[in-house]
């Protein structure tokens, strides 16, 4: 079994887009069910999510 290797840069912009995307889910159902505390986590789980993409973006230029 053959495993690859992905470089950090990379794989803190994958996880930080499915952060982004699960808070906006979070975020959506919070309001649905009418849940202030589920929509606030998943704000703040939607801007962690886009400040880990960032970082990524960030290391990838930086060649780390």
């Amino acid at each position: 079994m053959r495993q690859t290797m992905i470089k950090p840069g990379t794989q803190d912009q994958v996880e930080g887009e499915l952060h982004n995307v699960k808070g906006k889910a979070k975020k959506v159902a919070g309001k649905l069910l009418n849940d202030p505390e589920l929509e606030a986590g998943g704000e703040a789980e939607e801007i962690a999510g886009k400040i880990q993409t960032k970082i990524g973006q960030v290391k990838k230029v930086l060649g780390r």
